[in-house]
Parts: C-alpha cells; sequence; structure tokens
C-alpha cells in the first residue's frame, strides 16, 4: 500500500515538473526554431501531453482532473482559445454515452438486467459447462449495454452461490470443483471485458475512438456499422475464451449440478413477475437498440435526421419523464439517481478530444508518426501486429481509457504517415485496450472477481496469457480481412 502511495505522490509533482522543464526549454524535445500554425512552441504542448499522462498513469489525482488540464492551460498558455476549447467537453459522443449510461442505470434500478441475466442461465441447463456458458452469455449481453463494472457486479453473487453448492456437497471442495470455480468466475470477468466491444457505447475507448474519427478526420462510424464487426469478434472471442477456459485450461469432468437450477428459479421468484417499470424500461430499451440499427432506413422512411447520440438523449428523456404511474408520478429514474453515473468519465473524453485536436493542429500527431514511419521497415502486417500487442499488453498495467485517449492519435497519424487505411489500424488497436486478461489491476472485472478469493494471480495469467496471443490474432485477422469488407 505504502508503494501504491509512494508513487502517486511522486506522479503529483512530477507531472507538472517535467511540464514547466519543457515550457522553459529546459529539456527541449523537439527543435523550436519556429512557432507552430497556432503561435505556440510544441515543446509547451508536449510537456501538458506528459504532464496528463503521467497523472493518468500514477493515479496522482482523479482521471477526469487530470482532463480538464487542456481546459485551464490551453487558453492560458495561448494554445487554443477557450470559445475553442469548450466544444469538445461537449461532443456529440459524451452525450451519446451519457444517454447509455442513463439507459444503463435504469436498467440496474428497476432489476431488469438481473432478470435477463437468470433467464438466460435458466436455459443453458444444469451441466457444469453449460452453466459456465450461461454466465459469459449472460455477461456478455449485459456489457454491451452497460458498464463491464456492474456487469460483473451482477453476476459475481450468483456465481459465487453456485460455487458455494459445490463447497457443501458430499466430495467438499474437489480439485474439478476449484477447476469449475475458476471457469466461471474468470469467464465472467472476460465475457465482461469481451462484452464491450460489440457496441459503440459498450466501452469508454470506443466512444473516445469514434469522437477522434469524427472531430480530426470527419469520418462517422454509425452504431450499425460497429455492431456489424463489433458483434462478430465479440461472439468469435468469447466462444474461444469459453473453450479455452472450460476444454484447455480448466477443464472440470462435472456432470450435471442438481441443485443450480433450483438456486436459479429461488433469484426468479425473488423478482417476482415483471412489474410496470421494468416493462416500461424493457420497451424504451429495446426501442433505442432497434432504433440505433435501423437508424439509416428510418431517416429515409420518414425523411427524420437522427443520429445516434439523438437516439441516445430521446431515450434518456423518456425514460426520466415517461412515467410507470401517473398518479404517483413515479418514473423509471429520477435525476436524483444521476448521483450515481460515471461523470468523470465524460469529462475524460472531452479533455480526451481537445489534447488530440491540439496535438494534431500542432503537427505532433503527424511528425510522430514521420518519424516512426521513417525508422522503420517492417512490414504492415508485422507493423500492425506489435501496434495490436503493444496497446493489448499496455492495457495490461494502464487503464484502457487513458492509453487510448493517449496513443490513439498517434496511430492515426502513423496511419495517415505510412498510407495504411485509418480505420484498419485504429479500431483494431481500440478493440485491443478492452483485451486485457492477464492481471487482476488489467480491468475492473478483473479486479472484481479476483477480490472473491477464489482465484490467485497464477490461475488469472495462466489463461489470460493464452486468450492474450489469441486476442492479437483475431484482431490481426480483423484489420486485415474484416475491415476492408466493412469500411
Amino acid at each position: 500500500m505504502s508503494n501504491y502511495l509512494s508513487a502517486k505522490h511522486i506522479g503529483l509533482v512530477l507531472g507538472p515538473v517535467v511540464f514547466l522543464l519543457l515550457h522553459f526549454d529546459i529539456l527541449s524535445l523537439v527543435d523550436n526554431s519556429g512557432d507552430t500554425a497556432l503561435g505556440f512552441e510544441v515543446d509547451t504542448l508536449l510537456g501538458i501531453t506528459l504532464w496528463m499522462v503521467i497523472w493518468w498513469m500514477t493515479e496522482a489525482t482523479h482521471i477526469a482532473v487530470t482532463a480538464l488540464l487542456p481546459l485551464t492551460l490551453f487558453p492560458l498558455l495561448g494554445i487554443t482559445p477557450i470559445k475553442e476549447v469548450t466544444p469538445h467537453y461537449a461532443h456529440p459522443m459524451i452525450y451519446l454515452f451519457f444517454g447509455g449510461f442513463v439507459i444503463a442505470l435504469a436498467l440496474e434500478r428497476v432489476n431488469l438486467h438481473r432478470r435477463i441475466a437468470l433467464n438466460i442461465l435458466k436455459l443453458t441447463g444444469t451441466r457444469a459447462d453449460g452453466i459456465i456458458l450461461g454466465f459469459m452469455m449472460a455477461t456478455t449481453l449485459l456489457s454491451m449495454w452497460i458498464s463491464n463494472t456492474a456487469s460483473t457486479v451482477v453476476m459475481l453473487p450468483i456465481a459465487t452461490s453456485v460455487i458455494q453448492l459445490l463447497i457443501n456437497d458430499e466430495d467438499g471442495y474437489s480439485k474439478n470443483d476449484r477447476r469449475f470455480a475458476l471457469s466461471i468466475l474468470l469467464g465472467i470477468a472476460f465475457a465482461a471485458n469481451i462484452g464491450g466491444t460489440a457496441t459503440p457505447i459498450g466501452t469508454p475507448p470506443s466512444v473516445f475512438v469514434i469522437g477522434l474519427l469524427e472531430e480530426q478526420y470527419n469520418i462517422q462510424i454509425s452504431f450499425a456499422k460497429w455492431m456489424s464487426f463489433g458483434v462478430p469478434f465479440c461472439l468469435v472471442l468469447m466462444g474461444l475464451t469459453y473453450l479455452i477456459l472450460v476444454k484447455i485450461i480448466y477443464p472440470n469432468g462435472l456432470g450435471r449440478l442438481h441443485d443450480s437450477e433450483q438456486l436459479i428459479q429461488i433469484e426468479l421468484d425473488k423478482l417476482g413477475k415483471m412489474n410496470r417499470s421494468e416493462i416500461l424500461t424493457a420497451v424504451i430499451f429495446f426501442l433505442a437498440g432497434l432504433s440505433w440499427i435501423l437508424r439509416s432506413s428510418l431517416n429515409n422512411w420518414f425523411d427524420w435526421s437522427l443520429s445516434d447520440t439523438s437516439i441516445a438523449m430521446i431515450a434518456a428523456m423518456l425514460i426520466f419523464v415517461v412515467p410507470f404511474d401517473f398518479k404517483k408520478r413515479k418514473f423509471p429514474l429520477r435525476w436524483l439517481d444521476t448521483s450515481r453515473l460515471p461523470w468523470g468519465i465524460l469529462v475524460l473524453f472531452g479533455g480526451g478530444i481537445a489534447l488530440a485536436s491540439a496535438l494534431d493542429n500542432a503537427g505532433i500527431v503527424d511528425m510522430v508518426g514521420s518519424f516512426i514511419a521513417s525508422k522503420s521497415t517492417w512490414s504492415l502486417l508485422l507493423m500492425t501486429v506489435v501496434l495490436i500487442a503493444l496497446v493489448l499488453f499496455m492495457t495490461e498495467l494502464i487503464g484502457n481509457l487513458p492509453l487510448v485517449t493517449v496513443l490513439s492519435p498517434l496511430i492515426a497519424g502513423l496511419a495517415v504517415q505510412i498510407n495504411i487505411p485509418l480505420l484498419q489500424i485504429l479500431i483494431p488497436t481500440t478493440l485491443a485496450a478492452s483485451c486485457a486478461f492477464m492481471l487482476p489491476m488489467a480491468t475492473p472485472p478483473n479486479a472484481i472477481v479476483f477480490a472473491s478469493g477464489h482465484i490467485q494471480v497464477m490461475d488469472m495469467a495462466k489463461a489470460g496469457i493464452i486468450l492474450n496471443i489469441v486476442s492479437v490474432i483475431l484482431l490481426t485477422i480483423l484489420a486485415y480481412f474484416v475491415m476492408p469488407m466493412v469500411f
């Protein structure tokens, strides 16, 4: 714990120190023979970038506080006027994610997410491997629409109840029982990470990159377009993860678990029949999902101008204003409930987009891309593999959103410099940030299941290293064979 706190203390001081050294040209990284078109020295912007990276990596302060640095420093230092910085913090992609947050919060508040998960488990039978598959399917589906953390938190208590059945049976907690426990817990964590890749709102890095592409390159990726490659990738990786866990790494040899069906039914009975709040929330959720998928057709049929963001905001508004009990003025969600929304993530998006815009306008993104391109004699295939692997394995130690926020503009600049399709490399590397399976600190789901007490670090690393390699291979296939067909 002392080392962890020490890193925070060091980072808190080191960030601004590095900035000051660069700003006052004490530690010059570039030749400042002339100013950029915006009239500021490149070293100053690099100093702010490194300041943000250091604070994000060491968690010296909350990630949202770090994301406010462009808003405070850019106008102060003459990098960008305040009226040009603030729009980045109100980017349409931020409101898309806000709408997604509201929908997810409503699902949780009325307990609909738990009902969905339990009914999926009920359908997958009572055989041990089938139960593991059911937990992974339910977690994947939930993680497509609500945060991977919430998905894991929903599934973990149910999973530990099933594990407790094995601990209390006649033969006690056998070797096969432990393998089953490892498969079900790791399966939940890994499925939560994977599920977020299927939709644009499933994981924050996806939303950030969509906003970056629209802001800097005028490239728009619709909800349906993302799902056209996200869902197949998610299903293939989830299926391979299941097979690797239950057939290769931790085969359990267990057959039918007789009491598991009763346990799941007991949990469903506790929920009772669907009430009006659940039904209303389910209808709004279904209509929002359908509208995202059919947006282009709806615009053609009705001469509308719907965007993915507007659909999210309409759904969010309906959740707040359509009552399930008109007389008592009860709604699926109250504004008071939004205190649980991760507002800091929305601020982080704004700060990341503001930083990326400044780096691009200053020519730093192109400069880095040109430098790497000039020094490398690698083939495009090798460079793709290396970048995907770099992002994936770095995510084991650094939060995926800060990592993507810093690296995505640089990867995009590199793609432009070496003349490869931008989306062909940027999207797979973004998805790679959600495929860290080795260490408990890599993602919140990994940490949550590790805290259950049934998993050791080597248990996770043993399966995680294989899945990391599998992910690199799948993402490379996605980059070279799938992306050219989609775009």
